[in-house]
């Protein structure tokens, strides 16, 4: 797992390519990548294609595109983040929304990104590391990889596997990042200033703890909210 991210936006083409950008800068150019045909892809293909020297558009040859459905391993993988991670998460925010207390507005989300966020990425972090460290048994199937992934990565040869991941020239690297956005504020500008500066006036802390979080949300929902009806 190369990368796993959690923002305010995963529909920025910019954003998705500033993550697919700063993997190949820590480890290098892939030989092939495999897209859906999400508007979210459209600048990793065009960058793949011209860090291997297409200046003609997307190449087939070294972007495959397709639904997303007919990669049967990425899509067994969300069953493992959901059971993981992201299932808690679904029903402690479906739990806040039947209790009155998210509305899906622009306000209540943005509160939702600015207090949980970290957190989120953190565990995302964990379920990632914890991925690349397991053991994958073997089976009788001669194309299904076994030992830990992260080593399978990293000493392919070791395993009967080649080594794909090829340097780039930095020159299109860094063409490539003028069209890249990183991640910035983990909401809107605006309210993250807000809170920030409700956070100093009561002497909020951000915590670890997911329920003191939820807390700090509740009471932060309750300041703006009534700041807005003054």
């Amino acid at each position: 797992m190369i990368w796993l991210n959690t923002h305010s936006t995963n529909s920025d083409p910019r954003l998705i390519a500033g993550y697919f950008i700063d993997s190949v800068m820590q480890h290098g150019r892939l030989l092939k990548v495999r897209l859906d045909h999400g508007t979210e892809n459209t600048h990793i293909a065009a960058m793949q294609s011209f860090m291997h020297g297409s200046e003609n558009g997307i190449s087939p040859d070294c972007v495959t595109l397709g639904p997303s459905t007919g990669n049967q391993r990425i899509e067994r993988w969300w069953c493992t983040l959901r059971s993981e991670c992201t299932q808690f998460w679904m029903d402690h925010f479906d739990q806040l929304k039947a209790d009155g207390l998210y509305d899906d507005g622009f306000i209540d989300k943005s509160l939702v990104q600015f207090c949980f966020q970290e957190v989120i990425q953190e565990e995302l972090d964990e379920v990632a590391a914890i991925w690349n460290d397991h053991r994958i048994r073997a089976s009788h199937n001669p194309r299904a990889p076994s030992g830990r992934p992260s080593m399978l990565y990293a000493v392919p040869n070791l395993y009967g596997g080649h080594n794909f991941v090829q340097q780039v020239d930095n020159t299109r690297i860094d063409l490539c990042l003028e069209d890249c956005s990183f991640k910035d504020y983990p909401c809107d500008e605006d309210l993250y200033h807000i809170c920030i500066e409700l956070m100093t006036e009561h002497n909020f802390l951000m915590s670890t703890d997911i329920y003191q979080i939820t807390d700090l949300y509740l009471k932060l929902r309750q300041l703006v909210h009534d700041g807005l009806r003054e």
